[in-house]
């Protein structure tokens, strides 16, 4: 059994094997397949993002995906198989976590649309309510951030892959705008001063 198979279900693998693709996911898999931990690569990955989509589905099968969002790495890497955040309060609808006590499976998606890249996570989640102390732990933020934690969720990993950047567009985070034009002005002025000094000196002479 390949940590593959967790999304390369037989009749998956039946469709790549007609449309021609198989071979190749093949050759993946003898080559040890896909990762099943968190290795430093996708914790830095992890640690730069400000956003993901987690999705659920209910007892029936019915998909759910949301959106969460938070400051950079708040989507926090507990050890090498699991991850944790904290869940903010919304509009309380409490989809997410109804899917969760039905059917455990979850799936977290991560992309960077400066860097055009993209991780696919499969496995498994868990609400946890009134852990003061895991709150604390995962909202254990490098900036103030500006949110009501209602409760925590801890998602263990199975598996995870990344995408290849096809078809992401570009879109530059308003952060790093405002940052890198902060630095261009502060260039601008001190060229300016330079080109001010310069001619104070030339007209001295």
């Amino acid at each position: 059994m390949y940590s593959s198979d967790i999304a390369f279900t037989p009749t998956v693998k039946a469709i790549q094997s007609r449309k021609g693709s198989r071979r190749g996911y093949a050759s993946m898999e003898e080559g040890g397949g896909w990762k099943n931990e968190v290795t430093e690569e996708l914790a830095r990955y992890i640690a730069d993002q400000r956003s993901f989509f987690l999705a659920t589905s209910n007892a029936d099968g019915q998909p759910y995906i949301q959106h969460r969002g938070g400051p950079t790495g708040f989507l926090k890497v507990l050890d090498n198989r699991h991850l944790g955040f904290a869940d903010f309060r919304g509009n309380r609808q409490y989809i997410s976590q109804g899917n969760l006590e039905d059917n455990s499976k979850a799936f977290i998606f991560l992309i960077d649309y400066v860097q055009k890249t993209r991780i696919k996570i499969w496995g498994t989640a868990k609400v946890i309510e009134d852990d003061p102390g895991l709150i604390e732990q995962l909202m254990d933020y490098d900036q103030p951030y500006r949110a009501a934690p209602e409760q925590a969720i801890i998602f263990s990993v199975d598996a995870w892959d990344a995408n290849c950047p096809q078809h992401i567009p570009v879109r530059i985070d308003a952060d790093w705008v405002k940052s890198a034009l902060e630095e261009k002005e502060q260039k601008i002025a001190e060229l300016q001063a330079q080109i001010q000094k310069l001619q104070s000196a030339v007209q001295a002479n």
